[in-house]
């Protein structure tokens, strides 16, 4: 599989070092660019990439409305959003998934992750870092307020033991971490992680880890 990637990044040098770097691999294709959000948005109709790789500060409409519009709730086949931020406006991170991003990435990160970032995302995996996750969502999770809408399920459709899976993974563990902690195997982990995002109709990872705060599942543990 060929992985059509769109990068939308208003700084040219950026934008241009991301298109050469996602080009040079072989299971990518650069399929376009956009300069601002309006023609991310354009270009996601037209050229129907897998991947975006979005920045958070676009002119015209920001990468946050730009998300949504591509990848917000109610949008059909939309494609992976992966946002690129940095640390100082990591207030914005919580509304870029609440918005439909897949996730997140730091803008610093080096290119080879970045590029492994655009194939883990691809599969649906979890895009965050144990340590980004920890990092960042601790920073912003006192502003997500348990009870707010978003999800018709609520947490109560949950196993015991898959409820443990999505405490853990909001906690920042990676599967084989998780399978360590609970001692069992990875694809059990695997297993539990789908019947997750199966019962409270989630797409990916990262919206499991925000739902977790949302919920108040994980109180005092940020």
């Amino acid at each position: 599989m060929t992985i059509r990637v769109l990068v939308c990044e208003d700084q040219e040098l950026v934008r241009t070092g991301y298109v050469a770097a996602f080009d040079s691999q072989p299971d990518m294709v650069v399929v376009g660019e956009a300069a601002d959000g309006p023609a991310a948005v354009e270009a996601v109709a037209r050229l129907r990439p897998d991947v975006v790789v979005m920045d958070i500060h676009l002119p015209l409409l920001d990468g946050i409305e730009a998300t949504r519009r591509i990848a917000g709730p109610g949008v059909p086949d939309a494609p992976k959003v992966l946002v690129v931020t940095t640390f100082n406006v990591d207030e914005y991170v919580y509304r870029a998934l609440r918005a439909g991003a897949g996730g997140f990435l730091l803008k610093d990160t080096p290119l080879a992750e970045l590029i492994q970032g655009v194939r883990t995302v691809t599969r649906g995996d979890s895009l965050l870092s144990p340590a980004v996750t920890r990092t960042l969502i601790g920073r912003f999770a006192g502003r997500i307020r348990p009870g707010e809408t978003g999800h018709a399920r609520p947490l109560d459709v949950l196993a015991p033991r898959e409820l443990e899976v999505l405490r853990l993974m909001a906690g920042g563990l990676a599967n084989a971490e998780i399978a360590e902690r609970m001692t069992i195997s990875v694809q059990t982990v695997k297993t539990y992680v789908s019947r997750i995002f199966a019962k409270l109709d989630l797409r990916d990872r990262v919206q499991a880890v925000v739902l977790a705060y949302r919920s108040g599942l994980m109180d005092g543990e940020a």
